[in-house]
């Protein structure tokens, strides 16, 4: 009996992001909050969630323990409150889902790096803030990114490429960073005969068939300004198509509308729904025509996954970790070159048979990545810190 109570952990995770609070970050720390805790029942953990989110965290697991920490991540009562509460509840080991870490963490941990987007894309067009403060807090980033990926036992990196960024960009030890690579949501994880592919579409979206889809943020590395370019080029051939650029609405999202307007004003045939659920995104992944992402720079790339779950077709940017993750289910294009994305892109819309192959390819693809699997990689990480 005592032998098994020595082995009990007590492991906390910074759970603040949890949820669709969280956008892309908030799926992986709900994901990986959610399965760890349901296959580990030999340690405990402790959750710290936000206001926002601490009803939306339940588990059955006895030794889950919640506690809120209403602290607003990248602030400076984040650098101080956050620490106190990791003291206060005795943990091992803590494991901060993004780089975040506050300075002053008193117990050893583990962290995950998703991308090095602010060193690679250092731009005011990246923040609502002056230059001069965005000067500053790009800088205040940079720090913490440091002292987070320096002071970690493990860092975990969702990709080779985001491993190999990491390892070469501060010149750490390639062993110190663990792969764990994201997973495909389990509500998009299904066939696309699941969907309806009339032309029926979610109320109060306004959208006509045929469409190319896009989903996600609009910062300025996933290039949408790009890709409204290139489609006034396409839509100019085939005057029956639509670009559907799904994502919550705020500044960002707001720039790409005001730079649509340049090409077509009020009878845009670009659609802005704004945020849309899962029950009714499904529904525009199983419609598309095809699933455009145009982006610059990404760790992982789970949007274009989640589209080849629902049986989308996709056209995908050849930068960064994408061609490592969609492997030969996707076309590519090179997003810095307007004639190769127009003309890849007009490949996908033309060639139906090019969009069957491509969707029966990303059935086979998204079976690689599961949260179940990023979950037991993540545990045998916590285990290994543990050993060391």
């Amino acid at each position: 009996m005592q032998k098994n109570k020595e082995k009990t952990k007590r492991i906390g995770i910074d759970a603040r992001f949890y949820g669709p609070i969280g956008k892309g970050l908030g799926r992986y720390t709900k994901e990986v909050v959610d399965k760890v805790v349901a296959l580990d029942r030999e340690n405990e953990y402790v959750i710290f969630l936000s206001n926002e989110n601490f009803s939306e965290f339940v588990s059955g697991n006895p030794k889950v323990k919640k506690v809120l920490a209403d602290v607003h991540w990248y602030t400076l009562a984040e650098q101080i409150i956050m620490p106190y509460l990791i003291w206060r509840a005795h943990l091992d080991l803590m494991h901060f889902p993004h780089f975040n870490v506050p300075v002053l963490t008193p117990v050893k941990f583990v962290v995950t790096i998703h991308d090095l987007i602010l060193t690679k894309f250092p731009t005011v067009r990246a923040t609502t803030l002056s230059p001069l403060f965005y000067k500053i807090k790009n800088r205040i980033y940079r720090m913490v990114i440091w002292l987070a990926i320096k002071r970690a036992k493990t860092v975990i990196a969702v990709s080779q490429f985001t491993k190999d960024d990491i390892a070469g960009q501060f010149k750490i030890k390639p062993e110190k960073v663990v792969v764990t690579h994201e997973g495909v949501s389990s509500l998009l994880n299904r066939k696309s005969d699941d969907f309806p592919h009339d032309k029926e579409t979610p109320l109060g979206y306004n959208i006509g068939s045929p469409f190319l889809l896009y989903v996600g943020n609009a910062y300025p590395h996933k290039n949408l300004e790009g890709l409204v370019k290139v489609f006034s080029v396409i839509h100019g051939k085939r005057s029956d198509l639509s670009l559907i650029l799904v994502g919550r609405q705020d500044y960002f999202y707001k720039r790409v509308k005001e730079f649509t307007e340049k090409y077509w004003g009020e009878k845009s045939p670009v659609v802005f729904p704004g945020f849309v659920p899962d029950r009714n995104l499904k529904l525009l992944y199983g419609q598309a025509l095809a699933y455009v992402f145009p982006s610059f720079y990404e760790g992982f790339g789970l949007p274009p996954l989640e589209a080849m779950a629902c049986g989308c077709p996709v056209a995908s940017s050849n930068k960064s970790s994408l061609p490592e993750i969609l492997g030969e289910a996707a076309i590519y294009f090179n997003p810095e070159d307007e004639k190769e994305m127009t003309r890849q892109i007009e490949k996908i819309v033309g060639d139906e048979n090019l969009r069957q192959e491509l969707t029966k390819k990303g059935y086979e693809q998204v079976k690689k990545y599961s949260w179940e699997k990023c979950a037991k990689e993540t545990l045998e990480v916590y285990r290994e810190v543990f050993k060391k």
